[in-house]
């Protein structure tokens, strides 16, 4: 009996090691990502060439949708907030509920999370936001992103 149960426990641990093997083998190590071509973890890195929007201000601006998809902008603008410069560009849309705005569609892609199970997170600097999009005041430099979670 404790011969079978340390096979298990052998075969999971050998299980465990193969995927974390194949995942480091998939990601890499570099840390480096592709521009405008797919990557070998499958993630399309696309810069938009032209900036987006007119203003004295300009902030990056990533999407990544549910396959790992990203796609990066340069946002120009005058407004104060995050939010209101991706409202004017029609970068974002959602509802307005009583914490503020609760996004639904990033760059033409909905992710609801009462519909999907799946919503789309706010980024500041590759750190989970403390503040909503829309009361975020744009700091120059700064990376915003949102990815669906």
């Amino acid at each position: 009996m404790q011969t079978k149960h340390r096979k298990k426990r052998l075969s999971f641990i050998l299980c465990m090691v193969l995927i974390v093997a194949m995942a480091l083998f998939t990601t890499g190590c570099n840390g480096k990502k592709a521009s405008g071509a797919s990557s070998s973890a499958g993630t399309v890195v696309q810069t938009e060439s032209e900036p987006l929007g007119e203003g004295s201000t300009v902030f990056s601006f990533t999407v990544t949708d549910q396959d790992g998809n990203e796609t990066s902008f340069e946002i120009h603008t005058d407004k104060e907030t995050v939010g209101d410069a991706l409202l004017e560009l029609g970068m974002i849309d959602g509802d307005e509920s009583e914490y503020g705005l609760y996004v639904k569609t990033v760059n033409g892609i909905t992710a609801d999370y009462d519909a999907d199970g799946v919503y789309w997170a706010f980024y500041i600097n590759d750190e989970y936001a403390p503040t909503g999009v829309d009361s975020t005041t744009i700091t120059e430099g700064d990376r915003y992103a949102f990815r669906v979670e």
